[in-house]
C-alpha cells in the first residue's frame, strides 16, 4: 500500500494527515521552510519513505510545499478544491475543521487517485505573476479613472488622483515592457507566444495570458480537459420530464482564462472564420447573443490548444 498524505493549507500551517497501512496519524507544523523539514523528520519517525501527497490549489500558500515534496522525491497532486468538496458531500462528511478537512484530503487521494503535479517552469512562474501584476495594476488604474470622472470637486484630492493615474500609467507600461522582454529573451515562450498570434481574435496580451495560465500543456489530455479547467465546460440540468434547465458553464475553473478570452471572442467573430462560422450557425438555431460568445470563446481555447500541441500555425483548413 502506498503511503498517503494529506495536506489542509492555510497561510500560517499546515495540518497533515498520513495514513500508512497500519495507521493514520496527524501533525500541524508551520508553512515555511523550518517546517517542511520538521514535516521530513516526521515522514522519518514512522520510517516512511516516499508518499503520495495530495492538497487543494489554494493559490500561493500552498506552492512552495508542494514544490519542496516534489524536489524530495515524492508525488503530488494539487487538487481543485471543488473536488474535495464534492467527495466530501458524497462520503457526508459533516465535520469542518483543519485536521477533518486533511483527513478528507488524505481519503480522497487513495480511493481516487487524482492526477499527478509538476511545477512550473521558472520562466512560466515568472510570466504567471507579471500577468497578474498587470491586471490589478490596470484594474486599480480604471478605478482612480472612475474616481476622477465621478464628479469630484475637490481640486487636492483631483490633483492626487491624476497625480496616481500618472504613476499607474507607468507603471503599467513597465509590467508590459517586463513581459515582452521575457518572451522575447525565451525562445520556446516567444515560439508558443508567436503560434498563438497567428490565431485571429488573439493579441500581445491575450497570447502572454494563456501562456502564463495554462502553464505545461501536457498535463491537459485534450482540449475539452482544458475547456473545464478553464470553467467553460457546459453544465446540463436535466431530470425527468419535468426537471429542464437552461445549460449553463460550470465556471469551476481558472476564472483568468474566462476574463481574457471574451474580447477576443467579440473580436473573432467577425475575423476568425472558425468563430465567425460558429456565430454564423448558432444565431440561425436562434441561440442567445451571450450564449454564442461563451461558444466562440470555447473554441477559441480548443484552437489554442491544437496550436500549440501541434507547434503549427492557425490554419481554417485544418
Amino acid at each position: 500500500m502506498q503511503n498517503i498524505l494529506g495536506i489542509d493549507v492555510s497561510k500560517n500551517t499546515l495540518d497533515l494527515v498520513l495514513i500508512t497501512e497500519s495507521n493514520r496519524y496527524h501533525k500541524v507544523i508551520a508553512n515555511t521552510i523550518q517546517g517542511y523539514q520538521s514535516l521530513e523528520k516526521w515522514l522519518e519517525k514512522y520510517k516512511v519513505g516516499t508518499v503520495r501527497a495530495c492538497l487543494e490549489a489554494t493559490g500561493q500558500y500552498g506552492e512552495e510545499v508542494a514544490e519542496y515534496l516534489f524536489e524530495k522525491g515524492h508525488q503530488v497532486s494539487v487538487v481543485n478544491p471543488a473536488c474535495i468538496k464534492r467527495y466530501g458531500e458524497s462520503k457526508l462528511h459533516r465535520n469542518k475543521t483543519d485536521k477533518a478537512d486533511a483527513d478528507l484530503i488524505a481519503e480522497f487521494c487513495q480511493k481516487e487517485k487524482p492526477a499527478l503535479w509538476q511545477p512550473l517552469s521558472p520562466e512560466i512562474k515568472h510570466l504567471r505573476a507579471l500577468v497578474r501584476r498587470l491586471a490589478d495594476q490596470k484594474a486599480n488604474l480604471q478605478q482612480e479613472i472612475n474616481r476622477l470622472k465621478s464628479g469630484e470637486k475637490d481640486l487636492w484630492v483631483m490633483k492626487d488622483l491624476q497625480i496616481h493615474i500618472d504613476y499607474l500609467q507607468e507603471r503599467v507600461k513597465a509590467t508590459e515592457k517586463e513581459i515582452e522582454d521575457l518572451i522575447d529573451r525565451t525562445p520556446d515562450l516567444k515560439f508558443q507566444h508567436d503560434l498563438l498570434k497567428s490565431i485571429p481574435g488573439f493579441g500581445d496580451h491575450t497570447a502572454s495570458t494563456l501562456l502564463a495560465e495554462i502553464g505545461d500543456l501536457t498535463n491537459f489530455d485534450g482540449a475539452p480537459q482544458l475547456a473545464a479547467y478553464a470553467g467553460l465546460n457546459p453544465q446540463g440540468h436535466r431530470s425527468g420530464t419535468s426537471v429542464y434547465k437552461k445549460t449553463r458553464i460550470s465556471k469551476q475553473g481558472r476564472s483568468e482564462l474566462r476574463c481574457c478570452l471574451y474580447m477576443p471572442a467579440i473580436v473573432a467573430m467577425k475575423c476568425n472564420p472558425v468563430v465567425k462560422d460558429l456565430n454564423i450557425r448558432m444565431a440561425e438555431r436562434g441561440s442567445h447573443k451571450m450564449e454564442i460568445v461563451v461558444a466562440a470563446m470555447r473554441k477559441l481555447l480548443h484552437i489554442a490548444y491544437g496550436v500549440l500541441k501541434n507547434q503549427t500555425p492557425f490554419d481554417p483548413h485544418y
